[in-house]
């Protein structure tokens, strides 16, 4: 298995949270763009993966906004592709 194979099921793996819309929405992000994002956008997201669940629904429920750029991106096309943005 390559480090990238590695990577990518290690991250599926943190994709499995506390609650199913969590890993649905979560693992759905990582489903598109496995296969096409870099490995800074990876990286976020993988960073994005450490906080909390609460932090997370806030976020992609639109009650609050990520605190960095690239995790905003990130919310926002999560939140596009399972139409919770206006």
């Amino acid at each position: 298995m390559s480090s990238n194979a590695a990577h990518l099921k290690r991250i599926r793996w943190r994709c499995r949270r506390g609650t199913l819309e969590l890993d649905a929405l979560l693992g759905g992000w990582l489903d598109r763009h496995a296969r096409d994002t870099d490995a800074a956008q990876l990286d976020a997201f993988d960073a994005l993966l450490d906080c909390q669940d609460p932090d997370l629904w806030d976020w992609l429920l639109g009650h609050a906004a990520a605190p960095r750029a690239d995790w905003a991106a990130i919310v926002a096309d999560v939140r596009r592709h399972a139409g919770l943005s206006a």
